[in-house]
C-alpha cells in the first residue's frame, strides 16, 4: 500500500472486555501506520468489526453489523475480526458482505494483513483473501503480543492479562474461539500500566477470558506490583470463579490498597442440578461461603454476577431455587441473560429446550429482583462519604452533571464543572436518584 496515501478506517466492537482491549490496540496499530480513524458509520476506506460468537444471537449481531457496514460503505474493505470468524470461518468466507477475515491470534498483525490484502487487490488479484494464514488454529497458540500505549479521552483502561479457557462449560463455545489458557508476563503488564498511568489513565480493570487461571499467588503479586506503580489510582478485577476465593487469597486482596471492593463472581444458576448440567465446578453451598468470606474481610463489598435464565431442562422448581439463592446472596448487580442455544456446544443438544416465552418470563423476574437488590445496596451507602472518579459530563433531566463511580461502582452524578473530569474527589452520597445515578454532593 502506498504509505503517502492517507486511508480512513472505522472500527466497531462487539462482545466482552477482552474484545474492548484488543480493539483499543488495533486502533492504536492503525493510527501508528498512518490511518485516520473515523466514527463508525462515516464513510471510510476500511470498516473493521471486532466480532463476538458467545451465543447464536451474538453471531447474528456480528453478521448484521458486517452487512450494515458493507451496505453503508459498499466501496469499503469490510474486515471481520475475532471470535465469529474463528469458529465459523467457512461461512464467513462465503459471505459476500465480508472482504477479509482475521482471527483472534492475528489481531496484532491487522495492519500488515490489511496492507497485503490492499496491495493484492490493487494489483488485480483475488478480491477475497483465503483465511488460512489470517485465521490460525487457536489450540496451541502462544500469548499474542499486544501493548496498549495510549487511550484518548478516557479515565479507565481495560488491561488484558490472560486469554483462553479450559473449562468447557456445556453452554459455551469460547474455548474453541479463544483456545487454551495462556497468561501474560507480569512485567509486561506492569510496563503497559505504567505507560498509561503516565498519560493520565487513573483506573485499570484487569481482564481476560478466565482471569482466575492467572493463579492465586500470582494474581495477588501482580496486584501489589500495580498498586506500587506511579500514577495508578484504582485497580479493578473483572469476572472471577468462586473457587479462587480462599481465605488467604481474600486477605491478600485486602492488602492491596488501591483495589476496589467490587467483585464479580460468576454464578450462572442458583440450582445445583442446573450447575451440574452446565458443567460448572462449584455448588451453591461453596458459592455462598465465598460471598460470605468476601463480606467478612471487606466492609460491604459490591458483589455482582451473571445468571442464565431458562437453561435447557430448567424446571420451575430449579428456577425458583435460582431466584431464592440470588435473593439470599444479595447482589449489587445481576447481569441476566436468556439462554441462547449455541450450535457446537453440549447444551445445544440437551433435551428440554425452553420456549422464548418461558425464558423471557424468567429473565424479567430475575431482572426485577436484580433492580431491587441494587436499590437496597445503594440505599445502604446513602449519607456516606465516598471517593468518586469522575469520568464524563452528561445531560440528566435537562441539566448538566458530571458523572462517575465510587470504588464499589455505584453510579454518582454531581453538579460540578467539567474540570472535575478525570479527578477523584470526595462526595457525600445523597438519596435522590438521577436516572441510573445517585446524586452526590462534593465536600
Amino acid at each position: 500500500m502506498d504509505s503517502v496515501i492517507r486511508k480512513t478506517a472505522s472500527l466497531h466492537n462487539l462482545g466482552c472486555k477482552v474484545n474492548a482491549y484488543e480493539m483499543d490496540v488495533m486502533e492504536q496499530i492503525l493510527r501508528e501506520r498512518g490511518y485516520e480513524i473515523v466514527p463508525f458509520g462515516d464513510k471510510a476506506d476500511v470498516c473493521i468489526i471486532n466480532t463476538c460468537t458467545v451465543t447464536n444471537i451474538a453471531d447474528r449481531k456480528s453478521r448484521q453489523m458486517l452487512h450494515k457496514a458493507k451496505t453503508e460503505n459498499p466501496d469499503a474493505v469490510v474486515v471481520a475480526v475475532g471470535c465469529y470468524v474463528q469458529t465459523g470461518l467457512e461461512e464467513a468466507l462465503k459471505d459476500e458482505g465480508i472482504d477479509l477475515c482475521i482471527g483472534n491470534n492475528n489481531k496484532f498483525r491487522i495492519a500488515e494483513i490489511l496492507e497485503r490484502y490492499l496491495d493484492e487487490r490493487e494489483a488485480g488479484h483475488s478480491d477475497k483473501m483465503p483465511g488460512g494464514d489470517t485465521v490460525g488454529d487457536m489450540k496451541d497458540c502462544p500469548y499474542e503480543n499486544m501493548q496498549l500505549r495510549e487511550l484518548s479521552s478516557r479515565t479507565r483502561a481495560y488491561i488484558k492479562i490472560q486469554d483462553g479457557c479450559n473449562q468447557f462449560c456445556s453452554y459455551c463455545i469460547i474455548p474453541f474461539a479463544r483456545g487454551r489458557v495462556r497468561c501474560r508476563d507480569a512485567e509486561d503488564i506492569r510496563k503497559e500500566v505504567a505507560g498509561l498511568a503516565a498519560k493520565s489513565i487513573s483506573e485499570f480493570v484487569l481482564t481476560g477470558i478466565n482471569v482466575s487461571t492467572y493463579g492465586k499467588e500470582e494474581l495477588v503479586e501482580l496486584l501489589k506490583m500495580l498498586n506500587d506503580t506511579e500514577g495508578v489510582r484504582r485497580i479493578r478485577l473483572s469476572s472471577l470463579e468462586p473457587r479462587l476465593f480462599t481465605e488467604e487469597f481474600v486477605k491478600g486482596l485486602k492488602s492491596v490498597e488501591k483495589l476496589c471492593p467490587h467483585f464479580h463472581l460468576s454464578l450462572q444458576s442458583g440450582s445445583d442440578t442446573v450447575l451440574k448440567r452446565m458443567n460448572r465446578h462449584y455448588d451453591t453451598r461453596e458459592y455462598a461461603e465465598k460471598a460470605e468470606l468476601l463480606r467478612k474481610v471487606f466492609d460491604d463489598p459490591a458483589i455482582t454476577t451473571d445468571i442464565i435464565a431458562g437453561f435447557p431442562g430448567e424446571t420451575e422448581e430449579e428456577f425458583e431455587e435460582t431466584y431464592a439463592f440470588a435473593r439470599q446472596i444479595g447482589f449489587y448487580e445481576m447481569h441476566v441473560f436468556k439462554y441462547s442455544r449455541r450450535e457446537g456446544t453440549v447444551a445445544a443438544k440437551l433435551p428440554g429446550q425452553l420456549t422464548d416465552r418461558e425464558k423471557s418470563a424468567r429473565s424479567e423476574k430475575l431482572i426485577a429482583l436484580g433492580r431491587k437488590m441494587s436499590e437496597e445496596y445503594v440505599k445502604r451507602h446513602q449519607g456516606l462519604i465516598r471517593e468518586v472518579l469522575f469520568e464524563e459530563s452528561r445531560l440528566i433531566d435537562g441539566k448538566e452533571y458530571i458523572c462517575g463511580h465510587t470504588p464499589e461502582y455505584i453510579h454518582v452524578a454531581a453538579e460540578t464543572g467539567e474540570e472535575a473530569c478525570g479527578k477523584i474527589l470526595k462526595v457525600k452520597l445523597g438519596d435522590a436518584a438521577l436516572g441510573e445515578h445517585i446524586r452526590g454532593v462534593l465536600i
